[in-house]
């Protein structure tokens, strides 16, 4: 190990996504210095991976703002606290120290810290992939499991599998765009927001989308890696091949806490169990805020986890500073650095 991969800092943040991201302005206001990794190679969790051109309606004073735009905002706001990112690597051990904790990744980077905020959000997560032969001679090319702009998509032909939100919202956005958008989905109702839904009917009913109902998935046809069309079999398995260039299959998440689940935290039903008036785990030094943390009347929402980074920011102040008195003001009054 070298001594470039070691490193010292005041908290350790586990999460880059938009409540791992403020938590690093309300560490900094707080003056607590922080290194933040990610497992992703870029900031923003599943906002930035998943839906970065979704609107998001529940951030406060912003009517809508696109999942994007937000970690663009939060990392801005981070900024003038200089943290230091370990993006594209997963933390694999977290070891009591003296001192604190030293927190280490598979990429062989190694932080000791004071103090964890786990902010990872449900743990590491990739899509569920249909069972398709050949599936990954066209992953990248002509089929793929998020949309991070539209425009990519922008005069081709596109089925959409599934029938959750996803499905619903992508297959009503690239109708707008797309020469041609098919849903296929093995049963005519979907579980999605009836708004959604409603305005999913609407496109249909004006020919802008295609419904191919009651079907599922079952082979894929291209030459070297390039897709030309989708088999589809209805419930009597009878096929038709959709002319497709793009697949995007929405079948949900497969989550995964990983090593998390094995740091002898105490957990429930996959969720890390917390003190709700700090944050804290049931190990001195570690808190969880965000989606993975619970306790009794949690709620899972963006702006609730920006709160609990507050929370965890002022239980961690006087472990990090143990002689000095906080006393809270308010940024209105402190300022930021640099402002």
């Amino acid at each position: 190990m070298t001594a470039t991969n070691v490193h010292s800092t005041d908290v350790v943040i586990i999460g880059a996504g938009p409540v791992g991201l403020f938590a690093i302005f309300e560490c900094g206001m707080l003056k607590l210095r922080t290194h933040v990794v990610d497992a992703l190679d870029m900031v923003g969790g599943q906002c930035a991976a998943l839906y970065p051109e979704k609107p998001i309606y529940d951030i406060p004073a912003h009517p809508a703002i696109d999942g994007a735009d937000l970690v663009d905002r939060l990392a801005e706001q981070a900024a003038p606290f200089n943290p230091t990112y370990h993006l594209g690597q997963q933390v694999t051990t977290v070891e009591k120290t003296a001192g604190g904790w030293r927190v280490g990744t598979d990429k062989g980077t190694v932080i000791d810290a004071r103090a964890v905020i786990i902010a990872a959000g449900v743990g590491a997560f990739g899509p569920n992939k249909p069972p398709l032969d050949g599936l990954e001679t066209y992953e990248g090319t002509g089929v793929f499991y998020m949309v991070k702009r539209r425009q990519d998509f922008a005069g081709r032909r596109v089925v959409i599998a599934g029938g959750g939100d996803s499905a619903v919202d992508w297959a009503n956005s690239l109708a707008e765009v797309a020469a041609h958008v098919m849903v296929v989905h093995r049963r005519p109702k979907f579980r999605a927001a009836p708004e959604s839904v409603s305005r999913l009917d609407a496109l249909v009913k004006q020919g802008r989308v295609e419904m191919v109902v009651p079907y599922q998935l079952s082979g894929l046809e291209g030459t070297e890696g390039r897709l030309t069309g989708v088999r589809v079999a209805d419930l009597d398995n009878h096929e038709k091949v959709l002319d497709a260039d793009v697949l995007l299959p929405f079948f949900g998440l497969a989550m995964n806490l990983g090593p998390i689940a094995d740091w002898g935290l105490d957990m429930e039903k996959g969720h890390i169990l917390v003190d709700q008036r700090t944050q804290a785990t049931s190990a001195a030094g570690i808190f969880a805020i965000g989606d993975i943390a619970h306790y009794p009347g949690k709620l899972k929402l963006i702006l609730c986890g920006f709160a609990e980074a507050a929370m965890a920011a002022h239980a961690i102040h006087p472990l990090v500073h143990p002689d000095q008195a906080l006393h809270f003001e308010y940024s209105t009054s402190k300022g930021v650095p640099g402002a």
